[in-house]
């Protein structure tokens, strides 16, 4: 446990190392796919690599939610014809 102590990278063994890379490299050949095979308004954002032990990890940003009138208009449309 010293070891994990002094580097944190070492919490990780090799094989998930690998599996790491494997998703990102997924998640950016799914990224690419659809960006080829889409228009070119579609505003999609890059995937992110999965987070490595020691790095320090990206605070997500505060998401705006809709107002209960926002929601109640939203859910009303349904049932006007």
């Amino acid at each position: 446990m010293l070891l994990i102590e002094i580097d944190e990278a070492t919490s990780w063994t090799e094989t998930n190392h690998i599996l790491a890379r494997i998703s990102d490299g997924l998640e950016l050949s799914n990224y690419l796919f659809i960006k080829a095979n889409s228009t070119e308004d579609n505003d999609l954002d890059p995937p992110k690599p999965l987070p490595r032990p020691g790095q320090v990890a990206e605070k997500p940003k505060p998401r705006e939610f809709a107002s209960g009138d926002e929601v109640a208009s939203f859910f009303n449309t349904f049932g006007n014809p």
